[in-house]
């Protein structure tokens, strides 16, 4: 869409110019293995990989659900779009949601983070 997003606020999960050392890294990694940035749906699967690996790893190799669901509940880790959980309840993600603003850097549009909502659940399947 070009320069006609600058300027465009935005709210979501990721920003690949979210300004931490694990997602430099990520973004690094990504590129030179594809030749493009990522972007939230390559990081839904990246943090899906890493909750599936880390829940074999609590498991001990077993697979059957209970087990490995179980393994996942309460799970926190860093992912390159910041502090993530799986609330043992809900069993859904928890994480941050980003305000951001389209702008220009190095020639290239970013959303550029300016305000966090920490921590967010999802609403429709919070205990009332």
């Amino acid at each position: 869409m070009g320069d006609a997003m600058l300027g465009v606020v935005t709210a979501g999960i990721y920003s690949v110019a979210h300004n931490s050392p694990t997602n430099k890294a990520y973004v690094e990694a990504f590129k030179k293995a594809n030749g493009y940035r990522p972007n939230f749906i390559s990081l839904g699967g990246y943090d899906g990989m890493h909750l599936i690996y880390e829940a074999l790893k609590k498991t001990g190799g077993k697979t059957d659900a209970d087990s490995v669901i179980g393994a996942m509940k309460g799970m926190k880790w860093e992912s390159p779009r910041g502090p993530i959980s799986i609330d043992p309840d809900t069993r859904e993600i928890v994480q941050n949601i980003y305000v951001g603003k389209v702008e220009k850097v190095n020639g290239e549009l970013y959303t550029v983070e300016f305000a966090t909502f920490d921590a967010v659940k999802d609403p429709l399947k919070m205990k009332k």
